[in-house]
C-alpha cells in the first residue's frame, strides 16, 4: 500500500483542532542530579553534590503532555493526587505544560504517584542513574474517591472530542470508572482509546487500543511471529473489546494495525538510527494516534502519524514530546506499508 503523503500532511496539520480528555494513573517523574564527590564514611555509597532537579510528567500525565505539545494545550486530565508536597509539584508541571488539571481528586489516604530517579556524574563520565525511589498506592481507589472521579467524568466528557484511558494499573481505573466512561462517551459519539498493559478484556465498547507486543502476547496466550498470528491476536482483542481497530506496537519491528473489517497493515519503523531512549514512546504513540483519529484519519494513517512521532521522541532522554512542525519535517519521502 502506497501512502498518500498529501493526505497524511492534512491529517497532521489538523491535530490541533480537537480536544482530548486523559483519565488514568497520573504520575510525576522527579529527576535529581548531582556530581559524584566521594565515598561516604557512613556506608559504602556515593555522596552526590546536588546540582539540579527536573520535574517531568510521567504515566498517564505523559500521554496528556504529548497531546498538549501537539494540539496547543487542548487537553484535560482526571486522576488522583495525594495530600503531599509531590501533589503541588505535579500541578505545577501540568500548568507549565499547558494542561488543564482542574479535575484532580485529592485522596489523603493515597500518595501522589512519583518516581524519583537519582543520577550522578563526574567530569570523565556520562550521567548515570544510581537509584530509583517509587511513591505510589497500588490498591484500587476508595468508593468515595471513585464517586468523585465519576462525577468529573460526567462533566468533562461532553467538553472533549476523544478520551484516552491510560491504565498503569495503580488503582484509578476501576471497573465502574471504565464502564461509566464508555457509556457516556459512546452515547455522545466520542472516541475512546485505551493504553493498558494487561486486563484488556475490561475495555468492552472502546474505539481502539494500543497494546505493545509483549503485553498482547501475554493476553492472547501465544507468540506473534507472522501475519496470521497478528490477525488472530487482533481479531481476539477486537472480539473482546468490540473495538473498530487495534494498534499493536512492536518496537524495532514497527506497528501492526488490525481492523474490525479484517484489514491487516504492517507499518515499519521509519527512524532506524539514533535511538537514545524509548521511555514514554508508547504514550507518544497513543497521544498522536488519538489526535489523528479524532481529526478524521483512519486507523492506518493515524498509526503512521504515531510512528513518526515516536521516532522523534526516542532520540531524546526520558519522557519526551514532539510538535506538529517536527512531525511534518520528519515525514519520509516515500512510505510503503504492508497489507
Amino acid at each position: 500500500m502506497n501512502v498518500n503523503l498529501e493526505k497524511l500532511r492534512e491529517y497532521i496539520t489538523s491535530l490541533d483542532k480537537v480536544k482530548i480528555l486523559v483519565i488514568g494513573d497520573l504520575a510525576l517523574d522527579e529527576m535529581v542530579y548531582g556530581d559524584t564527590e566521594r565515598i561516604s564514611r557512613e556506608a559504602p555509597v556515593l555522596i552526590l553534590q546536588h546540582t539540579h532537579t527536573n520535574y517531568i510528567l510521567g504515566g498517564a500525565s505523559n500521554a496528556a503532555h504529548n497531546v498538549s505539545s501537539l494540539n496547543g494545550g487542548k487537553v484535560s486530565v482526571i486522576g488522583i493526587i495525594g495530600d503531599d508536597y509531590q501533589a503541588q509539584d505535579l500541578k505545577d508541571a501540568f500548568k507549565k505544560a499547558g494542561i488543564n488539571c482542574d479535575n484532580l481528586i485529592v485522596d489523603k489516604n493515597r500518595k501522589t504517584i512519583t518516581k524519583t530517579r537519582i543520577s550522578g556524574s563526574c567530569s570523565q563520565s556520562v550521567t548515570q542513574q544510581i537509584v530509583r525511589i517509587d511513591r505510589q498506592t497500588n490498591a484500587p481507589i476508595s468508593k468515595e474517591t471513585e464517586d468523585k472521579v465519576i462525577e468529573a467524568v460526567e462533566t468533562q466528557i461532553p467538553l472533549h472530542d476523544a478520551v484516552i484511558l491510560s491504565d498503569y494499573h495503580l488503582g484509578t481505573l476501576t471497573d465502574k470508572v471504565i464502564a461509566t466512561v464508555i457509556r457516556i462517551a459512546t452515547s455522545l459519539n466520542k472516541l475512546i482509546i485505551v493504553d493498558a498493559q494487561r486486563d484488556l478484556q475490561r475495555y468492552k465498547g472502546v474505539t481502539s487500543m494500543t497494546p505493545n507486543l509483549p503485553d498482547t502476547q501475554k493476553h492472547v496466550g501465544f507468540y506473534l511471529k507472522n501475519k496470521a498470528d497478528y490477525i488472530l491476536a487482533g481479531n481476539k482483542l477486537i472480539s473482546e473489546s468490540n473495538a473498530d481497530a487495534v494498534l499493536i506496537t512492536c518496537g524495532s519491528d514497527g506497528m501492526v494495525v488490525v481492523t474490525k473489517s479484517g484489514q491487516y497493515t504492517h507499518i515499519p519503523v521509519f527512524n532506524k538510527s539514533k535511538v537514545f531512549d524509548v521511555t514514554g514512546a508508547g504514550d507518544t504513540v497513543t497521544a498522536s494516534y488519538t489526535l489523528a483519529l479524532a481529526s478524521g484519519a483512519d486507523p492506518v494513517y493515524a498509526a503512521i502519524i504515531g510512528n513518526i512521532a515516536a521516532g522523534i521522541v526516542i532520540k531524546q532522554f526520558g519522557c519526551a514530546t514532539t510538535t506538529i512542525d517536527e512531525i511534518l519535517k520528519s515525514i519520509p519521502e516515500k512510505i510503503n506499508v504492508e497489507d
